[in-house]
């Protein structure tokens, strides 16, 4: 189900996907769709979007149009929230083995590419700049996740 959109939606719809139709054409490359959405606040999977892609692209044409977009944007699961600062430290737990609010950077880089929401190098790379090593090597979940989230 489609819900309905006013003139201000219509507006930030338009906004957002004009950053990203640079070529002025009406359309998207399809490639974009999750970035797109992600610009208007929600926070589609990777699995989400590759569905959403085939389902707006059937003929693989690579480019989605701003209809089209308009549809995805207002489905009625769109805007989801992302999980919650304390969601994301329970998920971390799972991974303390010594229980002690930390875990191994090598570790936390493991799991953020091949776990759940698997990231890229390069993603990882851009989050592991940023974060708290300590001199065995450790990262202190909690600090990382408010960190994120800041």
């Amino acid at each position: 189900m489609v819900t309905a959109i006013n003139d201000d939606q219509t507006k930030e719809f338009k906004e957002a996907f004009n950053l990203f139709d640079r070529k002025g054409s009406g359309n998207i490359a399809a490639s974009s769709l999750g970035n797109l959405l992600r610009s208007i606040g929600q926070n589609p999977t990777q699995s989400e979007i590759a569905e959403l892609v085939a389902q707006a692209d059937p003929s693989a044409t690579g480019v989605v149009s701003f209809d089209t977009f308009t549809k995805i944007a207002l489905r009625a699961d769109g805007f989801k929230p992302a999980g919650t600062p304390d969601q994301l430290v329970e998920g971390f737990k799972v991974f303390d083995t010594q229980n002690n609010g930390t875990i191994p950077a090598t570790e936390l880089r493991h799991v953020l590419t091949t776990m759940g929401e698997v990231l890229s190098a390069e993603e990882v790379d851009d989050l592991m700049a940023g974060a708290l090593v300590d001199k065995d090597g450790l990262v202190n979940y909690e600090i990382f996740v408010r960190d994120l989230l800041a």
